[in-house]
């Protein structure tokens, strides 16, 4: 797998392939979430070709405190061939050059074949509970 940043032109390929993984949900419009990414560290948003097909996608960012990892996907056809594990050890290396001392994701609630994914690479539970409040509508 080639990896590489995202570029506009790659936009209705990567939601393609997050609908195709279930990971999108009615109340986040995936282009606004990409458009508000591209404002933000946009080079840390990375997708992942085989033969010019994009089959993978991980968008990384640092607030200065912790990284973050959003929007992880491998086309549901190349699952299981480390492609998963390829994007994280780049966004790991991009971040730990940025002096990130931590990396945090959240998983949905009873996904545990993701967060079997995760468990492999190392991350664990943080004792922690998830708060969110909505400041702009995606409708």
């Amino acid at each position: 797998m080639h990896l590489r940043p995202f570029s506009p032109a790659d936009e209705a390929s990567v939601i393609q392939l997050w609908n195709d993984c279930g990971i999108t949900r009615p109340w986040n419009d995936p282009a606004k979430d990409i458009a508000r990414k591209l404002t933000v560290q946009p080079g840390m948003f990375l997708v992942g070709e085989i033969d010019g097909v994009i089959v993978a996608t991980g968008m990384f960012g640092f607030d200065g405190i912790r990284g973050w990892v959003h929007y992880l996907a491998v086309a549901p056809g190349h699952q299981g061939e480390s492609l998963g594990r390829q994007l994280m050890r780049e966004g790991e290396r991009m971040l730990t050059a940025m002096g990130c001392p931590k990396i945090n994701l959240q998983v949905r609630s009873g996904n545990e074949r993701v967060i079997g994914f995760y468990a492999a690479l190392g991350y664990a539970p943080d004792n922690t509970v998830s708060l969110g409040k909505r400041l702009i509508s995606d409708d």
